[in-house]
């Protein structure tokens, strides 16, 4: 507000002076919770609920908000240079300021949030900061985009707030810590979760429902394209944790939970497939986003064993962790990027021969954050996914594990293909569009390194993390944890990629393209067809219809469960 009401040259200048304020707020909540026996609570106004409201900062709470400031951080100093507000006031440096703020404190709130109603508020917020950024520089296509994204997560909240009203409705308290005392197995409690799930559902762009999501990813600015994809899917995802893990433990039951666990393996492949069908390499990154977010939701199926109670406490602190992973390292990414539009004027996956020369930090930063989304031992990913595995071998349910292994697959096959042209030689002389500045270039890959770098980090005073698991991070078998989805991703890349290789003009090149021209031209045509699915599935009344329908699916699966 203060930003707002200043205006002009004292935007950017509010923002810089109130983000190490909040760095420092969410470092000292990190440090007193573990000093503190259970959550840190702040009753607003000192009224208790259920009349009042509580802010509550538990351990997942902790870790969110640091990840949030820290990834506000690189891109605040990212943006400086794109945002700098000149003597006349313009629109794009005044608004990106302000709604990076609002983003921020929306995402606190939701961190934060003790009652489902102070969630829905924090969840508008953040959607009506969220929405503007898509057009930013207010051409006619990412105007769409942000109307295609605002209305679609209208729908969703209309979902959530009907859900709401029946909660409380049935127990006169939106409070969590009141309700997962009250909550039973009632219809209409059952309904009201599967109401609200699938709101949250398409809020997060969880396979089939993410129409909204490329097209508003891809075309933003590279500093709002990082927000929108490290950090703001990742406040309807918490609250889709809160709601199972904290309001109904135990209720959705098995059915319901495999469903999750289904559209996040879908999201993982179709995700997958059609980014490696992208020639737009911010396309690509936004496509990953997608099957990204499948991976998070792979948590819920293997936290529940096979009678629907909640099991495993690896889950949740698997699916925690990829969200950090995934937040530090897709920010790094799209703002790497980012930095190669402007130096190159395109993002052409087949233009970006040389690029490696002409802007290596960048390319580096890149790297970096797709190495440790792929899941290379010391990342966060590394982690989550062996914590993943951990609870899918207790309970059972060993397809998971297949899911799994795949993810990390697919997430190497679109880094591969993108380093692979990075790399190789530029036929003429890269023509360079504008300088680079050293300090925008090491906001990504400070990142991509934090990501790198997170399984050192001791979040066991905050997740539900076995004392036994850092130690595998230098375990035996590291080398065949860190080959085998690399090479599986070569292989998914040669095969499903329709852009020519740059090395298959070598001697062995072309030796293995010949051997493998078979197999190649089915999997093209198979993507061929993903990729038209998904078309389909991106428009309104194939979407409209699969909200519906996942809707009346979860709500029915829930109730045969009890």
């Amino acid at each position: 507000m203060l930003a707002f009401v200043l205006g002009g040259r004292y935007v950017r200048l509010v923002a810089h002076t109130i983000i190490p304020f909040g760095v420092a707020i969410a470092g000292a909540i990190l440090l007193a919770l573990p000093q503190n026996e259970g959550p840190l609570v702040y009753l607003l106004g000192g009224w208790p609920p259920p009349l009042g409201v509580a802010l509550r900062a538990d351990g997942p709470s902790a870790v969110m908000l640091a990840t949030t400031a820290i990834v506000i951080c690189a891109v605040a100093i990212y943006a400086a240079a794109d945002f700098s507000v000149p003597a006349a006031e313009t629109r794009a440096p005044f608004a990106f300021w302000i709604l990076l703020l609002a983003v921020w404190g929306a995402l606190n709130t939701i961190f934060l949030g003790g009652d489902l109603f102070t969630l829905y508020v924090a969840l508008e917020l953040l959607t009506f900061a969220a929405v503007p950024m898509v057009s930013l520089d207010g051409r006619a296509e990412t105007l769409r985009s942000a109307l295609r994204y605002l209305l679609f997560a209208l729908l969703g909240s209309v979902f959530y707030l009907v859900g709401t009203a029946l909660l409380y409705g049935l127990h006169g308290t939106l409070d969590i810590v009141l309700l997962s005392r009250r909550v039973g197995a009632e219809p209409a409690a059952l309904v009201a979760a599967a109401l609200m799930t699938t709101g949250l559902l398409a809020k997060s762009a969880l396979f089939p429902l993410h129409l909204w999501l490329p097209p508003a990813h891809a075309g933003a600015p590279a500093a709002a394209s990082a927000i929108l994809s490290g950090l703001v899917v990742k406040g309807s995802f918490f609250i889709v944790v809160r709601l199972w893990f904290n309001v109904l433990p135990g209720l959705p039951g098995f059915a319901a939970t495999q469903l999750l666990g289904a559209l996040g393996a879908a999201a993982i492949v179709v995700g997958s497939m059609v980014a490696l069908r992208q020639e737009r390499l911010k396309l690509l990154i936004a496509y990953s986003t997608l099957a990204q977010i499948g991976y998070l939701f792979l948590m819920f199926p293997l936290a529940y064993d096979a009678s629907g109670r909640l099991a495993s406490g690896d889950a949740l602190a698997g699916g925690l962790l990829q969200a950090v992973s995934h937040a530090t390292a897709k920010a790094a990414m799209f703002m790497a990027v980012g930095s190669i539009y402007a130096m190159l004027g395109h993002d052409r996956i087949t233009g970006l021969g040389g690029v490696a020369r002409a802007s290596p930090l960048n390319v580096l930063a890149f790297a970096l954050g797709g190495i440790a989304l792929m899941g290379v031992p010391l990342s966060g990913a590394y982690l989550a996914k062996d914590l993943l595995l951990r609870s899918a071998n207790e309970n059972g349910q060993w397809w998971w594990e297949i899911v799994l292994q795949a993810g990390g697959m697919f997430t190497a096959a679109y880094v591969v293909l993108v380093l692979a042209h990075a790399l190789a030689a530029s036929d003429k002389p890269i023509a360079l569009a504008g300088p680079t500045s050293r300090i925008r270039d090491a906001a990504p890959l400070v990142l991509s390194l934090c990501s790198l770098l997170l399984g050192l980090v001791p979040l066991g005073l905050y997740l539900p993390i076995p004392s036994d698991m850092t130690s595998s991070l230098f375990g035996p078998g590291i080398l065949s944890k860190l080959l085998l989805p690399v090479l599986g991703g070569v292989v998914i890349a040669i095969l499903l990629s329709p852009w020519p290789h740059p090395l298959a003009s070598s001697t062995s090149g072309k030796a293995i393209m010949t051997g493998a021209t078979r197999v190649r031209r089915s999997s093209l045509a198979l993507g061929y067809l993903v990729e038209r699915t998904d078309e389909v599935l991106s428009q309104w009344p194939a979407a409209s219809m699969c909200l519906l329908l996942l809707a009346l699916l979860l709500g029915a699966l829930m109730c045969v469960a009890t």
